[in-house]
């Protein structure tokens, strides 16, 4: 399956505003924008997803890394964020999480650990309200998104999703 995204386009571009050639972007199961927007070519993307990679695009020549385990991406990204440092480099790591897996334990833990360790990491959360096709909200059993900013690591922004979780009940040519 090939898993959509759509409706975060403008605030997905804006925030890349922030990512520089240099810099590692990782993200979670629907990563196919943020490969683009790195600057992977569209026929490497395209061929990741025709062999069955749609969920954990990985293209490390061009710094972008990708996890389909909830929150299992956070841990990588300070890791990635710590080699950065240790070895006195000037690029940063992006991390890009959806609103249910910025949730998690282990993304809070990342978070603390990024900020007690001052790392070069920025998390933005990807909000559509759902974790897979349940209201986020009701998953937690709250009506609210708890705020989850830390020394100005995470960022935050809301959009509706176009399409749904997996295919859209028709076939979609690439």
């Amino acid at each position: 399956p090939v898993h959509l995204a759509g409706g975060n386009e403008a605030k997905l571009i804006e925030s890349f505003r922030k990512v520089a050639p240099r810099d590692w972007v990782l993200a979670s199961w629907r990563s196919h924008y943020h490969a683009l927007l790195k600057g992977v070519p569209a026929a490497e993307v395209k061929a990741a997803i025709m062999a069955g990679r749609s969920i954990a695009l990985t293209f490390p020549a061009h710094r972008v890394l990708c996890s389909a385990i909830v929150g299992g991406i956070a841990p990588i990204a300070v890791g990635v964020a710590m080699g950065i440092k240790r070895r006195g480099g000037n690029e940063r790591v992006h991390v890009f999480l959806g609103d249910m897996t910025a949730e998690c334990g282990i993304v809070h833990e990342a978070i603390k650990y990024a900020h007690g360790h001052n790392l070069p990491i920025r998390f933005v959360v990807e909000d559509n309200g759902l974790s897979v096709g349940t209201s986020t909200f009701q998953a937690w059993g709250t009506s609210s998104m708890p705020e989850l900013t830390r020394a100005g690591l995470v960022e935050h922004y809301g959009y509706t999703l176009t399409h749904g979780h997996v295919g859209t009940g028709r076939w979609v040519p690439f």
